[in-house]
């Protein structure tokens, strides 16, 4: 049988986040959805940066890149759609390699992906005999498959202490590993990717922000540039802002990440007024409602990851969800 998160209707719980009409327009969309997951056993996991629509009404678990790894590789459903982009559907194929997996469409890619290849990595193993791989887990299976070790924004840190050396190769986001770098005594060896929507943040914008209201609180993704992390308050992983805010409860903060992130955390954060510089994901807002019907009804998309190559980067993500944060 499908896995529910709450038991109730997702018209129920998205209801006071996204407008009436819009609701019962979506109505019969959902309750297509959830019928077509009890069929086939199915589980939507849905990343912070989903649209409410999705991330609140039809998603069965749902967090950061981090937290989908696990969540995926404990999975006792038969079908798993990943309501993300594309390496986050790889991912969970290679920890579920028994399990069907589909992505809704095709086109949900990564600037950070795209950004290097697995002949790069063996090219770097080259110039830099010895040293570990740390890759981020916004990569592909290929490139997952010439890694020691993957990480997330959530556990760089504890993932580069890990291994016990000097230095690491680390890849691909350039912004994310200037941020460890500043965590750990352990030198970085950078390659130069970086995600197309923190990279449009700039620490000029947030000073307007602050400018107008000195008592607002910046919280930022360590994707970002580093002049926007010198202007922030906090610096953390999705999962760590989302816990950030419900614990310092503010009253305005700037939350510098993806767009939709905001509208999903101020709907479970009432008492906080959030401030939205909206630079959202292309790739993410591919993932439509009917998106996820439409894969679910006709298995369509399904992610194959080589075995052999499956195989070898299983070992660097079971690495990683073996440190504990």
């Amino acid at each position: 049988m499908s896995i529910s998160t709450t038991g109730i209707s997702p018209a129920e719980r998205l209801r006071g986040i996204v407008p009436d009409a819009e609701i019962a327009a979506l109505s019969p969309l959902m309750e297509e959805i959830e019928e077509l997951k009890k069929q086939r056993n199915a589980v939507v996991l849905a990343h912070n940066y989903m649209t409410p629509d999705i991330f609140h009404g039809v998603s069965d678990l749902k967090g950061d890149s981090l937290a989908l790894a696990r969540m995926a590789a404990d999975t006792e459903a038969d079908v798993i759609v990943m309501a993300g982009v594309h390496f986050m559907a790889e991912t969970a194929k290679i920890v579920n390699e028994r399990k069907t997996v589909l992505i809704p469409d095709l086109g949900a890619g990564c600037s950070l992906a795209d950004a290097i290849t697995g002949a790069d990595v063996r090219l770097l193993r080259e110039r830099y005999p010895g040293v570990p791989v740390v890759t981020y887990v916004n990569t592909s299976a290929d490139v997952k498959a010439e890694s020691d070790i993957c990480c997330t924004s959530g556990n760089a840190v504890q993932v580069v202490e890990s291994l016990g050396v000097d230095r690491v190769i680390f890849l691909p986001d350039q912004y994310l590993g200037r941020w460890v770098a500043t965590q750990t005594d352990v030198e970085i060896i950078l390659w130069e990717g970086s995600c197309i929507v923190h990279e449009r943040f700039t620490g000029e914008e947030l000073r307007g922000y602050r400018a107008l209201n000195p008592a607002i609180q910046i919280i930022a993704h360590p994707e970002c540039p580093p002049d926007v992390l010198a202007e922030a308050d906090f610096v953390g992983s999705t999962a760590r802002m989302i816990d950030w805010v419900r614990h310092e409860q503010p009253r305005q903060v700037v939350m510098v990440t993806e767009c939709s992130m905001s509208d999903n955390v101020a709907a479970e954060s009432p008492n906080t007024e959030f401030i939205r510089p909206c630079n959202m994901c292309p790739y993410m807002k591919k993932i439509t409602m009917e998106g996820i019907r439409d894969s679910l009804r006709d298995m369509r998309h399904e992610v194959v990851v080589e075995p052999e190559i499956a195989a070898r980067a299983r070992v660097a993500v079971e690495r990683m969800l073996a440190v504990r944060v």
